[in-house]
């Protein structure tokens, strides 16, 4: 397998409340993760730090060989765990109150992947040279349209399109989505909405099908996303299955 994972914060915002990483045990599992966080003033660069610093710690502590149904079970206590770990910094910070983050993380063991999000980034798989958005954005807007009460063309433009349903650190007691991922998929991408309020799907797609180096797929998707206007932070996680399987 190939990885590479970069952020950025963008032509609009002065600092960079995202955090992403990849991370391989000794078992050979990989776990990726983006959050985007929210609260300025830094905190949200705080509660996204706590998340990803966590889940890492605990990752290359205690998981290891671990079957499928224990791995889901491990997700949603990460989950659990690291909004606890919001909570309490804030309870313990007043500045910090109302700070909070999204979260998209995969684990990607060599009998399966699966892709865990809350909040509005996003998780896609490519598969026979197509991409497929995996996850669900918790935003006020797909509410509406699952209630048949927005068009995806209205959605697009609609002035609460950023407002999140589900957030860590805004949510208590918490709920992560968990998607079981088909192991015929070549490359996992996640994203912060930086990218993806700048890009098109199909735009997404054509550079990572692009016969270029998995390093400049990221950064040419970050800057695309910068030539659109950059107005968020932009983070990206990327992970590509080698042609034997490895």
């Amino acid at each position: 397998m190939k990885s590479f994972y970069l952020t950025d914060a963008g032509k609009i915002r002065s600092h960079n409340e995202d955090s992403v990483i990849i991370t391989k045990n000794q078992s050979g599992d990989y776990l990726m993760a983006v959050a985007d966080g929210m609260g300025g003033h830094s905190a949200g660069e705080v509660a996204s730090s706590i998340v990803v610093s966590h889940l890492s710690k605990c990752f290359n502590e205690s998981f290891c060989n671990m079957e499928k149904s224990k791995a889901v079970n491990w997700i949603r206590e990460m989950a659990t765990e690291v909004n606890d770990l919001i909570f309490s910094y804030a309870a313990e910070h007043p500045e910090s109150r109302g700070m909070g983050t999204t979260l998209v993380m995969a684990l990607i063991t060599k009998n399966y992947v699966l892709i865990g999000n809350i909040g509005d980034s996003s998780g896609f798989v490519v598969k026979d040279n197509k991409m497929h958005k995996v996850t669900y954005d918790h935003t006020l807007v797909n509410l509406l349209i699952k209630a048949g009460e927005l068009s995806p063309e209205e959605a697009k433009d609609h002035p609460k399109k950023n407002v999140l349903m589900k957030a860590l650190g805004a949510n208590n007691p918490i709920d992560i989505d968990i998607f079981d991922c088909d192991m015929d998929i070549s490359s996992v991408l996640l994203c912060s909405d930086g990218l993806t309020s700048m890009l098109e799907p199909e735009q997404i797609e054509k550079v990572l099908l692009s016969d270029i180096e998995i390093e400049d797929k990221v950064i040419k998707l970050i800057r695309k996303s910068n030539n659109r206007g950059g107005t968020d932070n932009i983070s990206i996680a990327y992970l590509e299955f080698s042609e034997s399987g490895d």
